[in-house]
């Protein structure tokens, strides 16, 4: 056996999308990063493995930017079929090939070594090179999911279900218990040209009737099948392993349901089982402790928190721990307000004192952790604590000290990076509110209002048509290091008239191909004004697919011009911000 010793400013454990992306926002602010993650592929939940869509945040307008939507449109591009290796590349690339940033594939964090109430260094077992690592850091974060580090560390934690007194929260239980929701496997079908017939295994159990699924969605073009769901009444830790053969036959059964006894099994008959998953995806375990914990009352009130630093809007979808064996449809969708607050204080261990968590396991209850389970919403934490914990690696600070001393930063650093927080205006650079601002068409004055989204009635857009022009003039000639623009990436698009997810959940024969999202600005230049009144383009891009773009200058100049010349299929150019340092 080998053993390594590693150290950095920051140890991520768990590389779901929370980790992922809290990883990927420290490095980028300048912190020494390791990510530890058990599994070969990132993406927890989102990847390859276990295939559960991106969900996020209900209602016009709402999708998660920032980090996660910079992956998302790269998919776009990159992967049209689209599948799932190529998404597993586009997540494994962003870490793996990211500045400041060691991805430790493969591991298993096993234990950790504390010094009073801080971590002082984790161990993991990295399974493919039979190595020991031990990892030490300034700061750690739990995006395990499970909240592998709450009993490693001391970690004040909970499972399970709140007594309704507790927090008075109407939609507890009357006595709290350890139940939570299950835990599924999930499988995809694929359409061909032709009958393709399916021989069950004989272990698979077998539904002969619609009554055998108590009254499920088994739509194949409707649903994703999430309802094959057990466990929740039992240790979604320790006995997962007999949970997954449990959800193997169910899986198995269901489809063998679909395609030989179902009433509308006509309907599949040119569909095949292209994929089962055999590793569950997981609801809920453990729960950290933090200085806040949210509740139902503050999801229910939108959450309106000084120290916002992330938003959900998913319903309080409480499924029954029985799952799949529960008589009725598997969840309870509680009405929640889309967007609602999330505060930095629960996002950090309130007794372990250099211990971030983002993610399933961040500070909830059972209610209110039922509608920011959803991984959209698990970004948002996840970009919040990397951000937090760089501008912590640079001064010195605890978790706790960043909401002490620099909450405001942490909250201009997320706008910075395309992160919305609602209710908060992203600070606009003194140069471009005093300049002049004009286009040779449409209103530019949304450019510089610090809203990088459409928001109600208000587009907050320059909306123009392609070629035509928006200029600042400083009145003098200023030095320039920085143009900064968000093009419209359609928020609301859709993918067969439902919502567009990080990837589908079934392959029908005519399912259009995927591309970037045609709003989006795919080519512009940038001119530059010098004192004697000359145009000189500084910057020219031809195939754009992203939607925040930061286009480094070093000119001194009297104004400067954005002009967008093409997009990915729209007439209009629909610019959000474009602003210069």
């Amino acid at each position: 056996m080998r053993e390594e010793h590693h150290a950095f400013d920051f140890c991520v454990v768990g590389g779901g999308m929370a980790g992922l992306i809290a990883a990927l926002a420290a490095a980028r602010r300048g912190a020494r990063v390791a990510l530890v993650h058990d599994r070969p592929v990132l993406g927890g939940n989102a990847s390859s493995e276990i295939r559960m869509h991106i969900c996020g945040a209900r209602g016009a307008g709402h999708r998660e930017t920032g980090i996660l939507e910079e992956l998302l449109l790269e998919n776009h591009y990159r992967n049209p079929q689209p599948n799932y290796s190529i998404w597993d590349s586009v997540l494994y690339g962003a870490a793996q090939y990211q500045p400041g940033l060691t991805l430790f594939l493969n591991a298993t964090a096993q234990a950790a070594r504390m010094d009073g109430s801080r971590v002082a260094a984790v161990r993991a077992w990295q399974l493919t090179t039979e190595t020991a690592l031990e990892i030490s850091a300034a700061l750690f974060a739990d995006c395990s999911g499970d909240g592998i580090l709450a009993p490693l560390t001391g970690a004040e934690y909970r499972i399970g279900r709140e007594a309704r007194r507790e927090y008075g929260e109407s939609i507890a239980p009357v006595e709290g218990d350890r139940k939570t929701m299950g835990l599924s496997c999930l499988f995809q079908a694929r359409e061909y040209d032709r009958p393709m017939p399916f021989i069950p295994p004989a272990w698979a159990c077998r539904f002969e009737k619609p009554e055998d699924l108590r009254g499920r969605d088994v739509q194949l073009r409707r649903t994703n099948f999430w309802w094959m769901e057990v466990g929740g009444d039992r240790d979604s830790i320790h006995d997962a392993e007999r949970l997954r053969e449990e959800l193997i036959r169910i899986a198995f059964g269901v489809w063998d349901y679909l395609k030989n006894r179902a009433p509308d099994r006509e309907q599949q008959a040119n569909w095949a089982l292209d994929w089962v998953g055999f590793l569950p995806g997981k609801r809920e375990s453990r729960r950290y402790i933090g200085d806040h914990v949210l509740t139902q009352h503050d999801v229910e009130s939108a959450g309106p928190f000084e120290d916002i630093v992330a938003y959900g809007g998913w319903t309080m979808d409480d499924h029954f721990p029985a799952g799949f064996y529960h008589p009725e449809a598997g969840t309870i969708f509680h009405p929640a307000p889309s967007p609602f607050g999330i505060a930095y204080r629960t996002l950090y261990s309130r007794n372990v004192e250099n211990l971030f968590c983002a993610g399933r396991c961040h500070s909830a209850t059972h209610a209110a952790m039922s509608a920011t389970r959803v991984q959209g919403t698990t970004s948002l934490m996840g970009q919040a604590v990397g951000t937090a914990a760089a501008i912590a690696v640079r001064d010195g600070l605890t978790p706790r000290g960043v909401l002490e001393r620099r909450r405001r930063e942490l909250q201009e650093a997320l706008m910075e990076d395309d992160v919305w927080l609602p209710g908060l205006a992203r600070p606009v650079s003194d140069l471009c509110r005093a300049a002049r601002l004009a286009a040779s068409a449409g209103d530019p004055e949304p450019l510089r209002n610090g809203f990088d989204r459409r928001i109600g009635d208000a587009e907050n857009a320059w909306i123009a048509p392609l070629g035509a022009s928006v200029e600042y003039d400083f009145g003098g000639v200023r030095p320039l290091r920085e143009a900064r623009l968000v093009f419209d990436s359609c928020l609301d698009r859709k993918d067969g008239g439902r919502i567009a997810r990080n990837m589908r959940h079934f392959y029908a024969r005519d399912a259009a191909p995927w591309a970037p999202p045609p709003t989006l600005v795919r080519a512009f230049r940038l001119e530059a004004r010098d004192a004697a009144g000359h145009w000189t383009v500084v910057h020219r891009a031809a195939d754009n697919y992203q939607r925040l773009v930061r286009v480094p200058l070093a000119v001194e100049a009297r104004g400067v011009r954005l002009t967008p010349e093409t997009s990915w299929g729209d007439d209009l150019a629909r610019v959000f911000a474009f602003e210069v340092r």
